[in-house]
């Protein structure tokens, strides 16, 4: 298959999941709101819906590569990739979302704030991916 193929499945799977959850709980699937959820539960854990979508994103990628056994090799720093997981979890509590729950959700809803929003992550993505390669080497 062609990353084209690929890159229409995950999108396609991405908004039934978004769509479905939405339905079905009422709320949009912000993973980060999400995340927050099963952090900080106020209900039985394996009750909340939250734990379940969460739990499904980590175990995924093992049965994918379980299945598939794709070759990847990641050369990045591992404290460089610990760093960069440190910054977007702060980098999403500090614009009240992330971008599954502007990029995805909020946009799809017109809403203002989360275009913005969405505009903004990827122009500092663009920076930062630009001073990386070309600024620092």
């Amino acid at each position: 298959m062609s990353n084209i193929v690929y890159a229409f499945v995950g999108g396609l799977l991405l908004g039934i999941a978004t769509v479905g959850y939405l339905y079905i709980n009422g709320r949009i699937a912000g993973i980060s709101g999400l995340l927050a959820q099963v952090i900080n539960p106020t209900k039985d854990i394996f009750k909340s819906s939250a734990f379940w979508f969460i739990a499904g994103l980590v175990i995924t990628p093992f049965i994918y590569g379980y299945f598939y056994q794709p070759e990847i090799e990641i050369k990045a720093n591992t404290f460089a990739l610990i760093l960069a997981g440190v910054l977007v979890g702060f980098g999403t509590r500090l614009g009240a979302g992330c971008t599954s729950g502007h990029g995805i959700c909020g946009m799809s809803r017109l809403s203002k704030r989360s275009i913005v929003a969405t505009v903004v992550f990827m122009f500092a993505g663009m920076l930062t991916v630009y001073i990386i390669r070309h600024v620092l080497g």
